[in-house]
């Protein structure tokens, strides 16, 4: 039995290998999440681009939304996580410290939650890939995969629904419409924007102008 239970794990070691390396040069073909839209929705509306034909204004407005210490960190932004634990004890409203780089080895490996068991291969996950990955391939397949609306994914596909044009044509204010809907694409839309959203969308305008790309 042991013998066996050793097997199986030595496989799951392989295939977690063989994965991350994938990764390193082809987006997912498919994604826990984006399977989810799929029974959700009923649709898969994702259409991959490569980190050139994204252009540059969807990078700067989702850096400056989510993750603006991207190009400082190793994967994990501690001051991020620690202002998020204080909000979190005073009880206002939940926040996460999550970087770009967690929430890519979330998308692209894990499945949605906030499990322990999760978080800990999560961590895992952005160690790895911190490692293996450079951060445009990380930021890459992050604006490939991540949820823009309900059954759409990617910054291409949520540039040709809400603008119907392409992420590298999208403006810088259109850039920051879509990336304000994140981290909860199913409850804002761009075409229909609550007050909350805009005050958002006024802020990534006003942070886009700090983000350098490297």
């Amino acid at each position: 039995m042991w013998k066996r239970i050793k097997q199986v794990l030595f496989i799951i070691l392989l295939l977690n290998v063989f994965f991350i390396i994938w990764g390193r040069f082809f987006n997912p073909p498919i994604t826990l999440t984006q399977l989810g839209g799929i029974f959700a929705y009923g649709k898969l509306d994702r259409d991959y681009v490569s980190y050139d034909e994204m252009g540059s204004n969807v990078k700067k407005a989702v850096i400056a939304s989510e993750d603006q210490n991207f190009y400082k960190h190793d994967g994990f932004d501690y001051k991020a996580i620690e202002r998020a634990m204080k909000s979190n004890e005073k009880g206002k409203k939940l926040r996460g410290g999550s970087t770009i780089s967690q929430q890519t080895a979330k998308n692209i490996f894990l499945w949605q939650g906030r499990s322990w068991i999760r978080k800990g291969l999560e961590a895992i996950y952005t160690f790895v890939i911190e490692k293996v990955w450079s951060k445009d391939i990380i930021l890459e397949r992050y604006l490939n995969s991540i949820e823009m609306g309900q059954g759409v994914f990617g910054v291409e596909a949520a540039s040709q629904y809400y603008f119907k044009k392409s992420s590298k044509d999208l403006s810088a204010s259109d850039a920051a419409w879509i990336a304000a809907v994140l981290p909860n694409p199913k409850k804002y839309d761009p075409k229909n924007p609550s007050p909350y959203l805009r005050k958002k969308h006024n802020w990534i305008m006003r942070q886009m102008k700090h983000i350098k790309l490297q």
